[in-house]
């Protein structure tokens, strides 16, 4: 994994949230999926990470938002944790997937990963956190790799092309796109290696 990406670890992040602006705007739901190599070079999902989380003090929630995700911030069954709470575990469990793939760092990949990274920044300022394992500005963003892979850049579009099954009733939550984006991500991977474009160099 360190070998394919220059020492970054990719992992798939998805946020829903209560609008679309990171200073804002409230965090809702954040999820994190990690991706596996095998010895083969196949890049495959691992395991989904995801937290409902609470709207931080004063944050501002879009009605429209609201109405396009399907949540209700307050509802007593959603369990939800502080923003603080859902990322310090959450950035606990990527920081040792990174150091257990023998890679330096993660790197954000989202379907319109400037989204996805800009309300996780956002996020770790408001919260003076400390420990992102994140890279501050670079990211994998499957928009683009899927608009060059298969000709689609939405999401679902994009998962019917590469027969990667997509339940638009299931989407906008952010564990469910962040498995889909992430299985788009590995098929993208996948597909460019098996056409020549890298090869694992093992035991070189």
């Amino acid at each position: 994994m360190s070998d394919r990406f220059r020492g970054f670890l990719p992992v798939v992040i998805d946020v829903e949230t209560g609008g679309f602006i990171a200073a804002t705007d409230a965090v809702l739901e954040v999820a994190a999926t990690l991706v596996r190599m095998d010895e083969d070079g196949t890049l495959a999902v691992h395991r989904t990470v995801n937290f409902n989380v609470a709207p931080f003090e004063g944050a501002n929630l879009e009605q429209a938002a609201l109405d396009f995700t399907g949540i209700d911030p307050y509802h007593p069954f959603r369990e939800a944790v502080s923003e603080d709470e859902a990322l310090a575990e959450l950035f606990r469990i990527i920081r040792k997937e990174v150091r257990d793939q023998g890679c330096n760092r993660a790197i954000l990949v989202g379907h319109n990963a400037h989204f996805d990274a800009g309300f996780i920044n956002a996020a770790v300022e408001r919260n003076e956190i400390k420990r992102n394992p994140f890279h501050p500005f670079s990211f994998f963003d499957t928009a683009t790799l899927s608009g060059l892979a298969y000709g689609q850049t939405v999401l679902a579009k994009a998962c019917a092309e590469a027969g990667i099954a997509f339940d638009n009733a299931e989407a906008h939550s952010a564990a469910y796109d962040a498995e889909r984006t992430a299985e788009l991500f590995c098929d993208i991977v996948n597909r460019w290696r098996d056409s020549g474009g890298w090869m694992p160099n093992f035991g070189e």
